[in-house]
């Protein structure tokens, strides 16, 4: 369900529809290890910059940082730690008369944690929150929504500072790029788009065939990687060449797609590039994960305008 390297990107962190939360070593695709103690599907992972401490969230209501365990009335859709590691922003899924709200723990301050109790809570009644992250310097998150629309709430107040909608349907996935300038987001409107992360001005459109589950920034050219697919409930019907479940490749400023690679019998749900740009992994409905290193004609590429 999702793929995450840490900041040095030696590691690889993967979660999927099982309680099982593995780590895996990025130059090799060895298994270091596992974190045991979900008792169901694991929906987001993350690391903090020194990759001392994991924290997952799961469709068993929980939330978990290696030593502590956050309870929660629903599943825990997503999270994610600010730039120093002390705080956590999570979101919840809105079912059985509970609504969707993005809470913070303040990892420094212990009573949170015994109390389970976050220091601040964002309501979400008109639309669930499906994607988020934190904006620059840790002052604000940026939040998608079922309905397509994005969100940037304050992290000290809670209100909304911007509020825009470019997509037309949920989005999927946001991820940031290596100076937190941009973010593109990932929706099942077939598209992926490029955004200021201050303004969230709407900068690109990348235009595919099918629901989009993941896009990730290159840390060193301008380029994109997204990854979808059908719908996984139609993916025992349909070919592999119907479904469209090869990883693409768009230029940032051209919007041209220039590349594919096969590999998943199944929609990609995750793609992630490695921080030293040179590799880029996949995760699929089909549960395997997949690290691709480029070869060198993809370093002397350039896009004819």
């Amino acid at each position: 369900m999702q793929i995450k390297y840490n900041h040095e990107g030696d590691l690889l962190f993967t979660v999927a529809k099982d309680p099982i939360v593995n780590v895996w070593y990025s130059v090799n695709g060895k298994r270091l290890g596992t974190y045991m103690g979900h008792t169901g599907a694991v929906w987001c992972v993350d690391t903090d910059w020194d990759t001392k401490h994991v924290l997952t969230g799961s469709a068993d209501n929980s939330c978990r940082k290696q030593l502590a365990l956050l309870k929660t009335n629903l599943a825990v859709q997503t999270f994610g730690f600010d730039f120093g590691g002390n705080i956590i922003m999570f979101s919840m899924d809105k079912q059985m008369g509970y609504q969707c709200f993005v809470g913070f723990f303040d990892l420094r301050d212990l009573s949170q944690i015994d109390n389970n109790e976050p220091y601040m809570k964002i309501p979400c009644n008109d639309s669930k929150i499906t994607s988020a992250v934190w904006g620059t310097l840790g002052e604000c998150i940026i939040a998608g929504h079922e309905s397509g629309e994005l969100n940037q709430y304050s992290a000290k107040s809670g209100e909304v500072l911007v509020n825009v909608k470019e997509h037309s349907r949920q989005i999927n996935d946001i991820q940031l790029s290596r100076d937190m300038t941009m973010f593109v987001t990932a929706s099942k409107d077939n598209t992926v788009k490029l955004f200021d992360s201050t303004t969230l001005e709407h900068q690109k459109t990348f235009r595919t065939e099918r629901p989009v589950n993941s896009a990730a920034l290159s840390p060193n050219y301008d380029h994109v990687v997204l990854g979808g697919g059908q719908e996984a409930m139609d993916v025992t019907t349909t070919s592999t060449r119907i479904g469209k479940f090869e990883a693409r490749f768009f230029h940032l400023a051209f919007e041209e797609e220039f590349g594919r690679v096969k590999g998943h019998f199944g929609p990609i749900n995750s793609v992630a590039f490695h921080p030293d740009g040179k590799s880029y992994s996949s995760g699929g409905e089909d549960g395997y994960i997949h690290i691709h290193y480029f070869d060198p004609q993809y370093f002397e590429f350039e896009i004819e305008a």
